[in-house]
């Protein structure tokens, strides 16, 4: 154990990686309006170069932040002199990070030459979900198909696997994981998901009949330019890798990037923000390959969006308060998935507005989803509640897809009963 950590450690010197040695994951939950200012604030000092994991929502909502070592000191006692409380979520973010990088030395012999001795319960590099993909579809060429939708920015293809009985144009559900880079639990689910979809296409009566209507589409690794330097230089990245014209600031957040509210209150206008919109709407190819890949097909009915952490469903609309005409349905249709969620773990989820549960974004997927006529848009935010936030070890890869799956069953049953 100790000769991996140490691996590890001489790997990630080798490579430039960036380090997160003495880095704190604090937790405040502001009592008042005041003390939510005291910590809106500290989101403008950029030389503390803090990342908000949970951003300010409003008075009794936890804020999630990590804080880099040399800022650590300062930042606890600015808190106090103000009289806000806070706690300790993770005492040390690079012993997680190396425990990650453990287990992926441990874990990444050879690549598996099926699906079936395929390691679902660790996580992957970029080219072993590809390979993966590949391997999925030579497995299953008469129900599962591999189309490339775009390129990234750095030119990497931008795959999606296509689930379909036949049929041209039929309607159909997308699914998409791992836009923003750093939550790796939302890749490996997404993988998890194609091998149940195969396992369980005929043996499952409820998915039988979903894929007997409706095709299942679904995009893995939506920012794989992100994805590969999270694995590579900074585990912590969030953003794509695209260059900003007169900054020296990298990448734009895909999920404020979209062309509903764009560039209003949720996101930051500023290109070193980590909710930075971009230039102007779909402006990351990886936003327009969707987006165009949604208008071409025209006959999308359920749009579902993965993220973590938080343990939330949430629909339309973040970028305003009015809600969606559909509100209520959406709701209810929540409430169900929910429901079945916990009924596996007993994991507890909330649901509603992307508004009115955690805060207002504009720009995101699902509120360009919904407007375009796909009623069915729901994002999802996976476990957990914070006490490892995006560094969720492996062992609950698994558990937490199965859960998932669940949620994700009931919303596509929903959505075909509800076609026509």
């Amino acid at each position: 154990m100790k000769v991996l950590v140490l691996l590890a450690a001489l790997v990630a010197a080798a490579t430039s990686t960036e380090t997160f040695v003495g880095h704190q994951v604090l937790r405040i939950t502001p009592t008042s309006d005041e003390e939510l200012q005291v910590v809106q604030e500290l989101q403008d000092l950029e030389e503390l170069q803090l990342d908000f994991w949970l951003e300010p929502r409003g008075p009794g909502y936890p804020v999630d932040v990590r804080v880099p070592f040399p800022s650590l000191q300062s930042f606890k006692a600015h808190l106090e002199a103000n009289g806000v409380s806070y706690s300790i979520m993770i005492e040390d973010v690079q012993a997680l990070v190396d425990n990650e990088q453990t287990e992926l030395l441990r874990s990444h012999r050879q690549l598996p030459l099926s699906t079936n001795t395929f390691d679902y319960a660790t996580y992957h590099t970029l080219d072993e979900i590809y390979t993966f993909m590949d391997l999925l579809v030579a497995e299953n060429p008469n129900l599962v198909s591999k189309v490339e939708i775009g390129r990234s920015t750095e030119n990497r293809p931008l795959y999606v696997l296509k689930f379909s009985k036949g049929g041209t144009n039929r309607p159909a559900v997308w699914i998409d994981t791992g836009i923003h880079s750093r939550e790796w639990v939302t890749q490996a689910s997404g993988v998890w998901f194609a091998k149940k979809i195969v396992v369980d296409h005929e043996n499952d009566e409820g998915l039988a009949s979903i894929l007997d209507q409706m095709d299942i589409f679904l995009e893995i690794v939506t920012n794989p330019d992100g994805f590969a330097f999270t694995q590579t230089q900074n585990r912590m990245w969030r953003k794509t890798r695209s260059k900003q014209s007169g900054s020296v600031c990298i990448g734009v957040d895909p999920n404020r990037n979209w062309d509903a509210g764009f560039g209003g209150p949720g996101a930051s206008r500023n290109p070193c923000s980590e909710t930075y919109h971009g230039p102007y709407a779909n402006s990351e190819p990886e936003v327009k390959a969707i987006v165009d890949f949604v208008k071409s097909h025209g006959n999308i009915k359920a749009f579902i969006s993965i993220h973590s952490y938080s343990q939330l469903l949430l629909y339309p609309y973040g970028y305003t308060r009015t809600p969606v005409p559909d509100q209520k349905e959406l709701h209810q249709i929540s409430e169900k998935a929910v429901t079945a969620l916990s009924s596996l773990y007993g994991t507890n989820y909330k649901y509603g507005s992307i508004f009115t549960t955690i805060y207002q974004a504009s720009g995101s997927t699902v509120d360009w989803t919904y407007n375009q006529g796909i009623k069915y848009s729901f994002t999802f935010e996976l476990r957990d509640t914070g006490r490892y936030g995006f560094l969720l070890p492996a062992k609950q890869i698994v558990p937490t897809a199965q859960e998932t799956w669940l949620a994700l069953k009931t919303i596509m049953l929903y959505t075909r009963d509800h076609l026509y």
